[in-house]
């Protein structure tokens, strides 16, 4: 989330990917970050170690919505 909110402060396009099980934790320092509506995209948990199939899985389901994002779209 920080990433994506100082990338999007310096009017940098971006989009920040958070696991679902962080996404309450995006909110929180969304907030207190000043910037609720940075874009951002729910990924599912865990991702990490999960395989090169399933990181190749979650990619292409998630690339659409990175792209309507950084439109300005949302989801």
């Amino acid at each position: 989330m920080r990433d994506g909110i100082n990338l999007a402060k310096m009017g940098v396009p971006s989009v920040a990917l958070v696991t679902e099980e962080f996404w309450p934790q995006g909110d929180f320092v969304a907030e207190s970050l000043g910037m609720p509506d940075v874009p951002r995209v729910q990924l599912p948990h865990p991702v990490a170690g999960s395989g090169i199939a399933r990181l190749r899985e979650v990619a292409e389901s998630i690339a659409p919505q990175i792209i309507r994002a950084l439109e300005g779209d949302g989801d």
